[in-house]
This record gives structure tokens, C-alpha cells and sequence, in this order.
């Protein structure tokens, strides 16, 4: 039985035969555990690559700046999603509470005010109040300077007075031959010795 397929007979059955198997180029597998190393690599000791110091400092420095960077930015792109998702999702809420907040924000702004003025009066009521004081403690500073003054004088006059006095027995060339006399009829003994009280307790004799 044959049929017609674009002009060539073509027999049924091998239409209806199974498709052969697809072909794959085989390709070399990696070596097992047991297979012996290749001749030309039996001397063959691996070395690492030299690594410079300075080159390790600075590549570690630019890894953790570009880390600090990513994370940055992850951040900020995280933070501006969540609220554009927010604005999105209460945009009428956000503008009530904008205008809640503003209003609070007059209301305190309006009250610190007040107590501001409050504070300025105190205070203007606090420095007159001290500046009275200070005026009041200079006055009775010059009051008592003044006094302390005044006892001075009465002090120097009383010494003065009592140094009149005393001037009235003082020996001038006027009464010496007086007080010479006066001296001999009346001699006093200070050759005496005297106890710890101020006693008296041996004199000698006059000759």
C-alpha cells in the first residue's frame, strides 16, 4: 500500500515505522577518583599565585565600600517603594493627617508663643526685682561705711581727748625741776620680784 506525499509514492509502513533514536556527539567526561594522574603532569606541584598585600588591603577596602553602597541603595529603593505603596494605598489619609498635623503644628506654635511671653515677663519681672536688690544693698553699704566711719572719728577723738590728758602730766621743760623734787621726796622701788599672779613677793629695801 502506498500513498502520494508531494509527488513520490511513498509505502504506509514506513510512515508508520517508530523514529530512530536522536544521535548526541559524545562528549570526554571528567576523570575518576582511581584513574592515575597524566604522564606529563606526574612532577607537577601546584603553586597559588603570589598575592600582594597592597592589592588585598585596597580590593578589601573597594568590596566593603561597594557592599556599604548596595546596601544603601537597596534601602533607599526599598524605603521609596514602601511609600509610594503607602501614599498609594492611603493617599486620602495621608492629606487628612498632613492637615491634622499642620494644624496641631499652629496650635503649639501659637501656645510657645505665649509662654514665651510668659517666660519674658517673669524674667523682666525677676531682673527689676534683683536690680532693686542690688540697688538696696548698695545703699546699706554706704549706710554702714558711713557708720564704721563715724565710730572711726569718735574712736580718734576719744584717744585724742585721753592722750590731752595724759599730755597735762607729761615732764616739759616748764615743770622738770617740779617733777625732779616730787621724784625725790616720794622714790619708788622697782626692784621687787613677783609670782605668776602678778603678786609681789620680794622687794628689796631702799637705802
Amino acid at each position: 500500500m502506498f500513498q502520494v506525499i508531494s509527488g513520490r509514492s511513498v509505502p504506509a509502513v514506513r510512515l508508520l515505522a517508530p523514529r530512530a533514536a536522536v544521535l548526541v556527539e559524545a562528549v570526554r567526561g571528567r576523570k575518576s577518583r582511581n584513574d592515575p594522574p597524566a604522564k606529563s603532569k606526574e612532577g607537577r606541584i601546584k603553586v597559588p599565585p603570589p598575592v600582594d598585600p597592597v592589592e588585598t588591603v585596597v580590593l578589601k577596602e573597594r568590596f566593603t565600600e561597594y557592599d556599604l553602597i548596595m546596601r544603601a541603595l537597596r534601602l533607599e529603593f526599598k524605603e521609596e517603594m514602601l511609600r509610594k505603596r503607602f501614599e498609594e494605598e492611603t493617599g486620602s489619609l495621608a492629606e487628612e493627617r498632613a492637615k491634622q498635623e499642620e494644624e496641631e503644628h499652629r496650635s503649639l506654635m501659637a501656645w510657645n508663643q505665649q509662654e514665651n511671653l510668659r517666660l519674658l515677663t517673669l524674667r523682666q519681672m525677676r531682673v527689676q526685682k534683683e536690680m532693686e536688690e542690688t540697688e538696696l544693698k548698695k545703699k546699706e553699704a554706704v549706710v554702714q561705711q558711713e557708720q564704721a566711719m563715724q565710730e572711726l572719728i569718735k574712736e580718734k577723738e576719744k584717744e585724742i581727748l585721753q592722750l590731752q590728758e595724759e599730755a597735762k602730766n607729761f615732764i616739759t621743760l616748764e615743770n622738770l625741776d617740779q617733777r625732779i623734787e616730787e621724784a625725790l621726796d616720794n622714790p619708788k622701788n622697782y626692784n621687787f620680784a613677783i609670782d605668776r599672779e602678778g603678786r609681789v613677793v620680794r622687794q628689796t629695801v631702799l637705802e
